[in-house]
This record gives C-alpha cells, sequence and structure tokens, in this order.
C-alpha cells in the first residue's frame, strides 16, 4: 500500500512532457554545442575547452541541462544525443589551433548500450581530429557497477590515444580505489570545493590535498568553477595545472575558439532518436 499524492502525478506528467520534447528537439536539430575554455595556471595560456550542451527550445527558450540531461538518460535518448555532440565537437575542434584539446562528458548509459571505444574510433575517423587533442570525462558513478566491463573500454578508448579524465572529483565514495585501478590523465576538482575553499579551511585542505595527489601520480588537476582573482591565487600557490570557469570565460560557440579560415566541410548528420528504454 501507498499514498498517492497530486504533486507525483504532476512530476510524471512533466517527465512525459520533456520526454516527448525532446523526442522532437532530436529530430528538429534544436541543440547546440558551445565551450568552456581551461586555461594552463602557470602561463595563463589557453589549452583547451569543455563541450557543453544547449537546447534551444522553440517555445520555451533555452533550457538547462539540468532540466533535461536525467530525462535523456533515463529513457536512452542520452545515446544519440552524446553521440552527436561528441561529433559536433570533434568536428569544431579540427578548425581551432593544433594545441588546443576538446573535452567531452561521456554518459554511463553510453557504456551500458553502445560500443563506445568503436564509436569514438569512427568519429576521430571521420572528422580527422588526432586522438591525443580528445579527452573524454567520466564521473565515478559510472564505476560504481560493472567495474571490470567498464575499465576494459575504458583501456580500449586510452589504446586510441584519447585522454581520460574523472569529473567532478571527491564528490563519490571510492575516488582513490578507482585512480589506482585506472590510469587517468586528468582529474578535475569538482566546483563545489573551489566555490568554498577561500572560507572554509577543511575545503581548502582538501583542494590541496587533491593538488598534491596530481602531482604524485602525475596527473593533471583542473579546478572547475573558478570565479574570483582569490581562487585563482589560492589555486596557482598550491601548485594547480589547469583552471575553469566564469574568471576566465564563458562557455560561447564554436567559432570564438576557430582559426581564422573555413571551418570543416564536413556534414554532421543529425540526431536519430533511439528507442525508450523506460517502461
Amino acid at each position: 500500500m501507498c499514498f498517492f499524492e497530486e504533486s507525483m502525478d504532476k512530476a510524471l506528467q512533466r517527465r512525459r512532457t520533456v520526454e516527448h520534447e525532446l523526442r522532437l528537439a532530436l529530430g528538429r536539430e534544436e541543440f547546440e554545442v558551445v565551450y568552456q575554455p581551461q586555461y594552463n595556471l602557470a602561463s595563463e595560456e589557453q589549452c583547451g575547452s569543455e563541450a557543453l550542451i544547449r537546447w534551444h527550445h522553440p517555445v520555451h527558450g533555452k533550457i538547462a541541462p539540468g532540466h533535461f540531461i536525467s530525462v535523456a538518460e533515463e529513457t536512452g535518448l542520452i545515446v544519440p544525443i552524446g553521440e552527436w555532440v561528441l561529433r559536433r565537437a570533434c568536428f569544431d575542434a579540427v578548425t581551432w589551433p593544433e594545441h588546443l584539446t576538446v573535452a567531452v562528458n561521456l554518459s554511463p548509459a553510453q557504456f551500458r548500450d553502445s560500443d563506445i571505444a568503436e564509436t569514438v574510433a569512427d568519429i576521430l575517423h571521420e572528422t580527422g581530429l588526432p586522438a591525443q587533442r580528445l579527452e573524454l570525462e567520466i564521473t565515478e558513478n559510472l564505476l560504481i557497477n560493472d567495474t571490470e566491463e567498464v575499465l576494459s573500454k575504458l583501456n580500449r578508448l586510452r589504446e586510441l590515444g584519447v585522454k581520460i579524465a574523472m569529473d567532478d572529483f571527491g564528490t563519490g565514495y571510492s575516488s582513490l580505489s578507482y585512480l589506482a585501478r585506472f590510469p587517468f590523465s586528468k582529474i578535475k576538482i569538482d566546483r563545489q570545493f573551489i566555490r568554498n575553499m577561500t572560507r572554509d579551511p577543511a575545503m581548502r585542505a582538501i583542494v590541496k590535498t587533491i593538488i598534491a595527489l596530481g602531482k604524485s601520480l602525475d596527473v593533471t588537476i583542473t579546478a572547475e568553477g573558478v570565479e574570483t582573482p582569490e581562487q585563482a591565487q589560492m589555486l596557482r600557490k598550491f601548485g594547480c595545472s589547469q583552471v575553469q570557469g566564469f574568471l576566465y570565460g564563458h562557455p560561447e560557440a564554436a567559432e570564438k575558439h576557430a582559426k581564422q579560415k573555413p571551418a570543416s566541410s564536413g556534414k554532421i548528420t543529425p540526431i536519430r532518436p533511439a528507442r525508450s528504454s523506460a517502461a
């Protein structure tokens, strides 16, 4: 026996509406990829950018990822959306200066429902982007279940030459054990630690420890959510490698990063909706 509340029905209806609108958005190509720059903290020169998806709804305008990504993951739509973002990011990055990398987030569903290594290999071949310029970001949630299978797929990706980064480090449960089992190229410190470190000694100690850990493992450390000069100064003092945040740039269209030359002539294949995995 369970109690029914009107709010439960409203939440379900809202979820169904978002799913329906997402399927329409796939066919109407309402998505856009924008890029937030990442900077080398020592040289203060840009070293890459992170690809971020945006949804431009014809009626509701810009919809934040937080309002639709979870629904996309629950329904399986994140697989075609994620593949489209990866392809778009690689096509765009080909037009950038050769020293710039592009980072793309991968969903656990992309590991569970597809051969992610084959997909990445095909996209790199299709776009012509050198593998070493592509960085794939995963979270600890991916490693909670089916760890051996996930690690096998991550190793196949590493064999392609792409870099693997652990995103939102410090927010999960077994970060250190994962670092011991898989050689990540980069660790990204979650923005909540950066936001509070200037006024909270405990947060400051955590950030300093993560940076020291990265140095001992010879892993690049990127601090996310850097918004003030005080934060940047503290990270520089701690020896942080890279920074990303509003202090260094807001997410912008690909043209802001491109060379002054015609963009790639490769045609982007429209997203094709996948069958829902929801009941």
